[in-house]
């Protein structure tokens, strides 16, 4: 669809242009054509106007003749009912007008009023309250706006010159029969008044002498044959007479008497009316016909070059239309090629490439050139050029990211190496202190001991990180599923401050897979070491599990400042989807979290706390669970602990070392010691041997035959040589710091179990006492 639009963009591009540039070439010969055919219609309206102007100027002769005594009404209404029949379809014309200019516009208004007052002057002369003279200028006023109206036309913008010449010479022709008219009227006002006056003696020379100017005008403006008309007619019978009596009125002095007769005069001047009537006809149907011809050659015109345009724009069209199909179908091709280099094919060989071992010996060259050209090979134009450098583009970024993961897997053999090497140096390290520590009676050197014992686990931990970074899980799985409290405990015993960690609600029928107990214990380990570095010394570190339908939540509580919603959001992200490669240093925890939830399905997301401090919530999938053993002793947290921070106790030091604690807790050091049942097992760990006796200081007396047997562990009796003398003592057995975590989970259990009962005996701790 959007390549449709594009092909769309480019044929209207420069269809718009061609379009706009032939608008422009055809832009003049249509205004000719509708400037012709505005000045065919004014034109029109002008020989209906010329004979309206006809008919005011008989209803003028008339009313004159009625007003002078010389007339009947009946004559007067006779002119004045054929005058509203012109009036009628003068107005009809001049409706249908449209773009009349300037001039030709104020005429028509100025014809309209005149033609309103025509009722009112009527009513005057029927009356006789007016003068010859009034009536004659109120008339003469409505034949000048008529003949006003054909000057209007020829001045009007974008007219023909030889046009306007025609219909200056008709409007001239019509000025010398509104001049033969006046004289008429003059004439009559004399007889009626026994001879001509100064002023109308002045009347009747201006009329003979505008007439012939009149024609003059006519005579230069008008072709020949125009001439030739009204020479011919005006060269009878009727014409000689009215000449005859015209030139008797004109040497007829002032105050003298007028030799014509009115009847005569009205009569010959009626004839002469005709006669230049007649020619007017001829003269603006000439007009008129010169005019349509001029408007049908401007339109044939106009019609002709749309015609060229169309076809040029029709065939500039199909040109564009063809090579934008050819330009747009390689352009789809690119554009196809580039989404699947860029959703599909790319992607591809990245997550192929972040795999461990995906290089298989190959170099990043060979590893670009494999991947191969997205983009086939097509012309070497400009847009054969853009596939060429798009497919070098492919080629670099395929290379770039081989030769990145080659880094990365150098680096994490690098990394896993170191991690090996910290691993087995940590296990001598165990080894050593499990020497020490079997021969040691001094409780302070003791603690010291168990101190660095811790310090090992610890260390463990962090190669452990480094294993993950670099690709790799743990190699130990363990042969039993792990009730949820003791994998608690055991990540609490890989941190350096366990002793803050407090257990709270924890559902005795959650439990863990073996094969996810050390993954569980380490990403729990993970956000203890962060809840704890992170939050104020003094304040503690709650841990809850509860069973949510088929998962398991785990949610581990700090008091401390929190971080903002941003950072929180950036961190859940992280969670949500491992980074490749190494990441970031400072986060290295979070990067392990990550990689070890993917592994199991589980999801880790820090929350915001009703009050200070930050929420880290672990969901455990089903898959992850395990039903907890019946055989098992079920953990009793204590629930008052969810609620609120333990109390503080005090250090090690200050405390004294009670004779029965063989080793120390996981909330303090040698100060704390479990309380062991009637059976002789430690709360919350397996059942152990008795110790036979305890020194001044509180630690277990030893002996040869019978070592003391610690929490959690089964340490065999020295075999005895002949003779009752002690054998060699055999090697001592290489530890796994595991499983020192694992004996100090169990161990804490029995004695965060005897401290709660100690501290708050119930009714059911009196019967377990018992």
């Amino acid at each position: 669809m959007r390549i449709n639009r594009r092909l769309a963009l480019l044929v209207t591009a420069p269809l718009t242009v061609a379009v706009a540039f032939s608008g422009l070439a055809l832009a003049p010969a249509t205004n000719q054509a509708l400037q012709a055919h505005r000045l065919t219609a004014m034109v029109d309206a002008a020989a209906v106007a010329a004979d309206l102007a006809d008919r005011v100027q008989r209803e003028r002769a008339a009313a004159t003749a009625l007003v002078s005594g010389q007339g009947d009404a009946d004559a007067f209404r006779s002119a004045a009912d054929a005058t509203d029949g012109r009036v009628t379809a003068f107005r009809g014309q001049a409706a249908d007008l449209a773009g009349v200019p300037g001039n030709a516009r104020r005429a028509l208004e100025r014809i309209t009023r005149s033609l309103g007052e025509l009722s009112s002057l009527r009513s005057q002369v029927r009356s006789g309250s007016t003068t010859i003279s009034a009536l004659a200028f109120r008339y003469r006023i409505v034949v000048a706006d008529l003949n006003g109206y054909r000057d209007g036309i020829a001045q009007a913008d974008g007219v023909d010159a030889s046009v306007a010449d025609r219909i200056r010479a008709a409007a001239a022709l019509s000025e010398a029969a509104e001049y033969t008219a006046q004289q008429q009227v003059t004439v009559a006002r004399a007889q009626a008044a026994g001879g001509f006056t100064t002023a109308s003696r002045r009347t009747f020379d201006a009329g003979r002498l505008g007439y012939t100017e009149s024609l003059g005008v006519l005579y230069d403006l008008g072709p020949g044959e125009w001439r030739t008309w009204l020479e011919r007619t005006l060269s009878g019978p009727k014409a000689l007479t009215v000449r005859r009596y015209e030139d008797a009125i004109g040497r007829t002095g002032s105050s003298a008497d007028i030799d014509v007769t009115p009847q005569q005069w009205q009569r010959a001047s009626a004839d002469r009316q005709d006669l230049l009537r007649s020619v007017q006809k001829r003269v603006d149907a000439d007009v008129l016909t010169t005019v349509s011809d001029t408007r049908t050659a401007l339109v044939r015109n106009a019609v002709l070059e749309a015609l060229v345009v169309v076809l040029t724009l029709v065939g500039a069209v199909v040109v564009t239309v063809r090579l934008g199909r050819v330009i747009v179908r390689r352009l789809r091709d690119l554009r196809n090629a580039a989404h699947e280099v860029a959703h599909t094919g790319l992607p591809a060989v990245m997550s192929e490439l972040s795999r461990p071992g995906a290089l298989r010996g190959a170099t990043p060259e060979q590893v670009a050139e494999r991947t191969g050209a997205p983009v086939a090979a097509i012309d070497g134009d400009e847009i054969g050029e853009v596939g060429d450098a798009f497919n070098a583009v492919h080629h670099e970024a395929v290379r770039l990211a081989a030769q990145q993961a080659h880094t990365h897997a150098q680096f994490a053999e690098t990394l896993v190496g170191v991690a090996r090497r910290g691993a087995q140096l940590t296990s001598v390290m165990v080894s050593e202190l499990d020497t020490v520590q079997r021969d040691e009676a001094d409780p302070t050197r003791m603690q010291h001991l168990f101190a660095l014992d811790h310090l090992a686990v610890r260390m463990e931990r962090n190669t452990n990180n480094l294993l993950v970074l670099g690709g790799y899980g743990n190699a130990r799985v363990r042969p039993d599923d792990v009730d949820c409290s003791t994998v608690v405990v055991a990540a609490a015993q890989q941190i350096e401050r366990f002793e803050r960690v407090t257990l709270g609600v924890i559902e005795s029928d959650v439990a863990i897979a073996a094969r996810a107990v050390h993954d569980v214990a380490h990403i729990l380990a993970e956000l203890l070491d962060n809840a704890t570095r992170f939050s104020p010394p003094e304040t503690r570190v709650g841990v809850t599990v509860w069973r949510l339908r088929d998962r398991a939540v785990v949610q581990v509580v700090d008091e401390g400042v929190g971080i903002s919603a941003e950072r929180r959001a950036v961190h859940n992200a992280a969670l949500r989807e491992p980074q490749a490669g190494i990441g970031d240093v400072r986060f290295m925890g979070l990067h392990v979290v990550a990689r070890l939830a993917a592994r199991h399905g589980i999801v880790v997301e820090l929350r915001d706390s009703s009050g200070p401090g930050t929420i880290a919530e672990v969901t455990l999938p089903a898959a992850v669970l395990a039903t907890v053993s019946t055989e098992l002793p079920p953990q009793q947290p204590d629930m008052t602990r969810a609620a609120r921070p333990a109390p503080r106790r005090k250090p090690a030091a200050e405390r004294p070392v009670p004779a029965s604690d063989p080793r120390p807790r996981a909330g303090g050091g040698p100060g704390d010691a479990p309380r062991e049942d009637r059976d002789g097992t430690a709360a919350g760990s397996e059942p152990v041997s008795r110790v036979a006796g305890v020194s001044a200081s509180g630690l277990p007396v030893r002996r040869r035959s019978a070592p003391p047997q610690w929490p959690g562990t089964a340490r065999r009796e020295a075999p005895q040589q002949r003779g009752g003398a002690p054998a060699p003592r055999p090697t001592p057995r290489r530890r796994d710091s595991r499983q020192v975590s694992d004996v100090l989970a169990a161990y804490t259990k029995g004695v965060s179990r005897s401290a709660q009962r100690r501290e708050r005996p119930t009714a059911d701790d009196t019967e377990r006492s018992d």
